[in-house]
């Protein structure tokens, strides 16, 4: 389960990056729920689900499209607020503990608990395409994808950092230096990681306090 902090630490930095594309963010009408089921549906791809040819599950890459998908959820959660963090975050938790494992979609009831994950990203995928995000649903895809709550607050916040320190750095303006010490930024930030505490409450400026250590001066 996210923590309350957890939460409030992922939604302000996702308000945070949103304001550094856009100011306006909140009113710009930017379809994040579309995007959201984009992702749902490579999710389905690096899983793999044709019968007629061989395929291997693509497991990293299928946790990654979970990571965007949160992302683009926590977008659309806050503007059905007008940007109010605050109520955001007790709308989530407040879902995630209804234990509810079942969505009403077009006049069916699915239960998501006793679905596989290829029927539970299409299911996903479908609400988002109506506009719709069931969060209880989501993380119980997350947890067929082999992570918990911990994991994905983890991913969330080391992607979500970095995307501001490339910024920082001038990665729009092209100046920024991507290979440190013969490694990509990606390698020294699963570093920075896996050397912290993730119940800090300071975590996200832990993780920039790390890459900036290690970034050429």
């Amino acid at each position: 389960m996210l923590s309350p902090t957890q939460l409030f630490t992922m939604l302000s930095l996702q308000d945070k990056m949103n304001k550094k594309v856009n100011p306006e963010w909140l009113t710009a009408g930017y379809q994040y729920l579309r995007a959201a089921m984009i992702e749902s549906v490579e999710g389905i791809e690096h899983h793999g689900w044709k019968w007629w040819k061989a395929q291997e599950k693509d497991l990293p890459q299928l946790q990654m499209e979970l990571v965007d998908i949160w992302h683009f959820a926590l977008s659309a959660i806050i503007i059905e607020f007008d940007g109010d963090l605050d109520k955001s975050a007790s709308t989530i938790a407040n879902q995630l503990n209804s234990q509810c494992h079942s969505v009403n979609f077009d006049g069916k009831t699915y239960d998501f608990s006793q679905q596989s994950i290829l029927d539970n990203l299409e299911l996903m995928a479908g609400l988002c395409a109506a506009k719709r995000f069931d969060v209880p649903l989501f993380m119980t895809i997350v947890e067929q994808a082999d992570m918990d709550a911990n994991e994905l607050y983890r991913q969330y916040v080391g992607k979500n950092v970095l995307n501001f320190f490339r910024q920082d750095k001038g990665y729009k303006q092209g100046s920024y230096i991507k290979i440190w010490q013969g490694r990509e930024d990606n390698e020294h930030l699963v570093e920075v990681l896996e050397s912290l505490d993730i119940s800090a409450s300071d975590y996200s400026e832990q993780v920039y306090a790390g890459l900036l250590a290690r970034y050429p001066a």
